[in-house]
């Protein structure tokens, strides 16, 4: 689940082993087209892990969505 979004970039608390530059795929639940993305920063506290990611196709369309 995303914490922050926008057209470009997102934010979300992740357990899988990613580290910058790693390349993800962000699904929306109530469908829509995949977006590929890399990471571009991570921060770890309290044995959780942040992860902030780039969207690599240009703005993502359905984030602007409700």
């Amino acid at each position: 689940m995303l914490e922050y979004g926008t057209a470009e970039y997102a934010i979300f608390l992740s357990s899988l082993p990613l580290e910058f530059a790693d390349r993800v795929r962000v699904e929306r639940d109530g469908g829509g087209r995949p977006a590929e993305a890399a990471v571009i920063a991570l921060q770890y506290q309290e044995g959780r892990k942040a992860v902030a990611v780039r969207f690599l196709e240009g703005p993502c369309e359905w984030m602007r969505q409700p």
